[in-house]
């Protein structure tokens, strides 16, 4: 282990994480196996850790919230120490950060895992919309719970789900809590009553062809009017509008009424980073995105939804650059040529509705990158159990504990290692 010598003006640490997210959680159980106890950092300033994958679960009324939380104590490893602040200030030409008590911490690695942040306020009057009872959101803790209310409470009419003209976390979710919503008005009976309506400021339903093809089969099935490259810019609570600009013409705007409005927020860097030489242009933590080691910085690397790598945001993609990250990082610590690639890979499981899902796995030439030799373009039952009680059994007590990467050995093993 490397160690730099104490200075009485810092608190250093051989390597320091900034997140007790998913990416800080996983990486830090991993480095912690390693150093000595207190030599590795988490700056974290909250108390709760939530398994955000869940929320389409409880929006749909399947899970509790109460189940995708743990307390941040019981998720952090013991024996790194937790500085529970803020980071306000990032100096990685003189390997420091600063936290908002003043804090000055030094580092010999830093990693990267700081996430994104929800920018509801983006989206004028949303905020406001969002006390109403009929506008809702996964995406939040705070409003995440009145998801399963607002789509009970619907009668008919107008139910609205959006996606921003933003990159955001877990790009699959604005159609899983749709289709769960869908399925739900159809068991009672509302279903001929609602107009269901997906507004995407992207110009596909989904990013990879192949599953792109079989959601557009269900959403005419089902019909469900799905818009293209139109993009959400204001709400008007009192009298339930939802107003879209068309992206393909500049200053057309397309009103909606609506009876249920459910919104994914624009998303973006944490504002601390924008200005720090971390960052790329656009405000998003600077990394290669074959080795996940910073492009500057060579004792910076990052991971997960802060990064500007040219994939999908997804906890299933954490797990497979957790790997990468881990060997790259002691390979570089000891010295040696790194050489551990990460191909992009992502999961999404599509819930299309209660007890069915498509399995979505892909890399970054947005290529299926499937675990089964069976086409996973299909609805099945077997995906939906693994989306609502295997996932979580991985995360609580695999990732988080630095002990699971994501399923390349499975993949290996079921194609008779003929998989990339």
């Amino acid at each position: 282990m490397i160690r730099r010598p104490p200075r009485s003006t810092l608190f250093p640490y051989t390597t320091l994480f900034r997140s007790g997210g998913s990416g800080g959680c996983t990486m830090a159980a991993k480095f912690t196996k390693r150093f000595e106890p207190n030599s590795v950092a988490i700056i974290e300033p909250n108390d709760v850790h939530y398994y955000q994958p869940m929320w389409t679960l409880v929006g749909g009324g399947v899970k509790t919230f109460e189940q995708s939380r743990r307390a941040m104590k019981d998720v952090l490893p013991k024996t790194a120490k937790w500085i529970k602040e803020n980071a306000v200030q990032f100096d990685p030409n003189n390997n420091l950060i600063v936290t908002s008590s003043g804090q000055k911490i030094s580092y010999d690695y830093l990693i990267m895992a700081t996430g994104l942040q929800l920018d509801y306020h983006k989206v004028k009057g949303l905020v406001e919309a969002l006390k109403t009872g009929k506008v809702c959101s996964i995406y939040s803790p705070v409003y995440v719970k009145q998801t399963f209310s607002a789509i009970k409470n619907f009668k008919g009419g107008n139910a609205v789900f959006t996606f921003p003209n933003t990159p955001i976390k877990c790009p699959g979710a604005p159609q899983k809590i749709m289709y769960l919503a869908e399925d739900y008005f159809r068991k009672h009976g509302i279903h001929v009553d609602a107009n269901v309506m997906y507004f995407t400021s992207l110009p596909v339903i989904f990013g990879v062809k192949k599953y792109a093809n079989a959601l557009m089969k269900i959403v005419e099935k089902r019909n469900i009017n799905v818009s293209l490259r139109h993009n959400l810019i204001e709400v008007v609570p009192d009298k339930n509008l939802a107003v879209f600009e068309n992206l393909d013409k500049p200053g057309a705007i397309h009103t909606v009424n609506y009876e249920l409005l459910h919104v994914t927020p624009p998303m973006s860097p944490l504002d601390v980073l924008k200005s720090s030489p971390l960052v790329d242009g656009s405000g998003w933590v600077d990394v290669n995105k074959d080795t996940l080691q910073h492009v500057r910085f060579s004792n910076v690397f990052a991971i997960g939804d802060c990064t500007n790598l040219p994939t999908s945001r997804t906890a299933a993609g954490i797990a497979a650059q957790s790997g990468v990250l881990y060997r790259n990082l002691v390979s570089f610590i000891e010295k040696k040529p790194i050489s551990a690639i990460y191909n992009g890979y992502t999961s999404c499981p599509l819930i299309t509705g209660y007890g069915k899902c498509i399995l979505a796995e892909f890399d970054y030439n947005q290529q299926p990158l499937e675990t089964f030799p069976i086409n996973q373009d299909k609805e099945m039952w077997m995906f939906y159990f693994m989306k609502k009680d295997l996932m979580p059994q991985l995360y609580w007590q695999l990732m988080l504990r630095g002990n699971w990467e994501g399923p390349q050995l499975i993949r290996k093993l079921a194609h008779f290692g003929m998989s990339r």
